[in-house]
C-alpha cells in the first residue's frame, strides 16, 4: 500500500449550540451543531404539540374561497 494515503483520524469536541460539548473522531477539525442527544426533542420529552386540525383549517379555508379553474 502507499504510505500517507489515508487522512489522519483524530479526537474532536463537537459543540453544539445549546452548549453541550463532547467528544469523537473524525478527519475533520472541530464540528458545529444545531442539535444533539441534550437538546433533540426526541431525547429529551419535551416534544411540542403541533396544532393540525388548525392547519387543515386554514388549507380549507385558503383553497375553498378560489373558484374553480376554466378549461
Amino acid at each position: 500500500m502507499k504510505p500517507n494515503m489515508h487522512p489522519v483520524y483524530q479526537a474532536i469536541n463537537v459543540k453544539c449550540q445549546c452548549g453541550n460539548t463532547f467528544e469523537t473522531r473524525s478527519t475533520t477539525g472541530a464540528i458545529s451543531v444545531e442539535v444533539c442527544s441534550v437538546c433533540h426533542p426526541y431525547f429529551t420529552g419535551k416534544q411540542r404539540m403541533v396544532d393540525t386540525a388548525g392547519r387543515i383549517d386554514r388549507f380549507r379555508r385558503k383553497y375553498a374561497a378560489e373558484p374553480a379553474a376554466k378549461s
